[in-house]
């Protein structure tokens, strides 16, 4: 990193109303920029939070051009680079989508954009009991990096729990790894935090969380928590459990580099044991 820069996660209770999410996100991001943030990360499907109407959504060519100019503008408007969370774009699979995350600089220009790779299908103790996104999401293929205030590593969600991608991003040249999610609230209390800390500290890199955070439906609870976490896994910044909320948090060039240089972890891997 070149310079400080201040990064800012937001936390939204996302719904089924394109329309209402965005409007929620637009008052967000403005509070962000007003706190000086020039690094913004929406969390995953920030735009829509509704498993079932994600391909109606990538299919509305209308809807999804708006959302994506949106964010374009947001960034123009805001001046920050801004992480586009998640939202669903059609893939070569007529049944499934790709869950996509959009990058934009501040001048609103596309600078990335990374597809989902890991695919949340588990059976959790909760009402909702059992995910299975591979039912309407398709893997993306490949890991990306955006780079602008700082080199951004780029994720979503579920990937956390895979560090392999996390040291190809370092590898990659990462210093801050982003990871919109919609962790449930029993593996946000559960793991969460340990594994935004865990990537941060084997990865020597910021990590920022944005998470949702709230009551979506009868049977589906996110659990906030959204943090901002240093190369050391120290938290600097994080949300409450419930509802919206920004947490904006000074990412250090100094810190990045002493601890870089105090213990050169890239450098003593060992691949061949990957």
């Amino acid at each position: 990193m070149k310079r400080d820069v201040m990064a800012a996660a937001i936390q939204m209770v996302s719904g089924p109303s394109v329309k209402a999410n965005l409007a929620q996100a637009e008052q967000l991001i403005a509070q962000a920029a007003s706190a000086g943030a020039d690094l913004v990360v929406l969390p995953e499907n920030f735009a829509l939070f509704d498993s079932q109407g994600l391909l109606s959504l990538a299919q509305s060519e209308a809807t999804h051009h708006q959302i994506y100019y949106w964010l374009s503008e947001q960034a123009a408007t805001h001046n920050v680079c801004l992480v586009g969370g998640s939202t669903p774009v059609l893939s070569s699979d007529p049944q499934r989508v790709l869950s996509r995350q959009w990058v934009f600089s501040a001048a609103g220009e596309l600078l990335q954009h990374y597809d989902k790779r890991h695919l949340f299908d588990a059976n959790i103790d909760d009402a909702q009991s059992g995910y299975r996104e591979s039912d309407f999401i398709a893997p993306g293929d490949d890991v990306a990096v955006a780079k602008d205030v700082a080199c951004i590593g780029l994720s979503i969600c579920y990937d956390v729990r895979f560090s392999e991608h996390y040291h190809r991003l370092r590898r990659a040249g990462a210093e801050v790894l982003v990871v919109p999610s919609a962790f449930t609230q029993v593996t946000t209390r559960a793991h969460w935090e340990v594994l935004l800390r865990a990537r941060a500290v084997e990865t020597q890199c910021f990590v920022i969380g944005a998470n949702q955070g709230g009551q979506h439906s009868e049977t589906r609870v996110t659990g906030g928590h959204s943090m901002i976490v240093d190369p050391w896994g120290e938290v600097l910044a994080c949300c409450s459990e419930q509802g919206e909320e920004v947490v904006v948090a000074r990412l250090s060039a100094q810190r990045l580099t002493e601890v870089r240089e105090r213990m050169p972890v890239l450098a003593h891997r060992r691949d061949a044991f990957i």
